[in-house]
């Protein structure tokens, strides 16, 4: 999928959302989006981050963004009601979502998972994602056609010592994906999931603290895939496992 390369205008007319969209691959995300003509809604807890991106936008001359300032840990299932609610009466539909931001929470061995990490891994990586999709699927199926997008793992497809909590929820991350696509087979609606892969990002760095991050591919050299399954290059395509990298 490297080797992909979208239409200058191939987002244009679209709404997508993006959450963890204040930095790492999230921004790059939101500002490949919005470069192929897409509006899109920066969704983070850091405002000052989600305003520098917004900024980078606008200076750019693509298409003006919004903000949704929301913590995936604390949110509620109203919050996410309000949100689709305000994204509904703003834009009338929403044609894209990507399910980006993400909780690593601590590596170590099983019997020594912290449960309280384990919990607020669990919400903001399954749990938020869950709340958000359910509130938001009225809004995408009035879109012509509407891509929803997790973001898996390769520990979420094959488990890995050590990564006990990430891993669980990234394999809940791929069942999600696998329910949702099954239920919105046949409609305007398609569902995937994508693992980024190895990149130079500050979660990576988290977990790999000796790895030379000049190494690893940058956010915006793995954006070929994300921009293909929001085009409608990819309309045919629902519950596949795709690879960044």
């Amino acid at each position: 999928m490297l080797e992909y390369q979208a239409a200058k205008d191939s987002l244009k007319g679209k709404t997508i959302l993006v959450t963890g969209a204040g930095d790492g691959i999230g921004r790059a995300a939101a500002l490949a989006y919005a470069e192929h003509g897409a509006t899109v809604i920066l969704l983070g807890k850091t405002v000052k981050k989600l305003e520098a991106v917004y900024d980078e936008i606008e200076q750019a001359g693509y298409p003006q963004p919004a903000i949704i300032p929301l913590d995936l840990k604390g949110a509620t299932e109203q919050n996410y009601k309000d949100m689709a609610e305000t994204i509904e009466g703003q834009f009338g539909h929403l044609d894209g979502v990507l399910h980006n931001a993400s909780l690593l929470g601590v590596l170590g061995p099983f019997e020594h998972i912290d449960i309280a990490s384990l919990n607020d891994v669990m919400q903001v990586n399954v749990i938020a994602q869950a709340n958000m999709t359910k509130a938001l699927l009225p809004t995408l199926r009035k879109a012509p056609s509407a891509s929803l997008v997790f973001t898996s793992s390769s520990v979420g497809r094959k488990g890995r010592a050590y990564w006990g909590p990430y891993s669980m929820s990234k394999f809940a991350t791929e069942g999600m994906m696998q329910i949702l696509a099954d239920e919105c087979e046949g409609s305007n609606v398609r569902v995937n999931s994508i693992n980024p892969g190895a990149t130079r990002t500050a979660m990576r760095a988290n977990a790999y603290p000796g790895e030379n991050p000049l190494d690893l591919k940058t956010p915006e050299e793995i954006m070929p895939t994300y921009l293909y399954l929001m085009t409608d290059d990819s309309k045919e395509k629902n519950g596949e496992q795709f690879n960044a990298q």
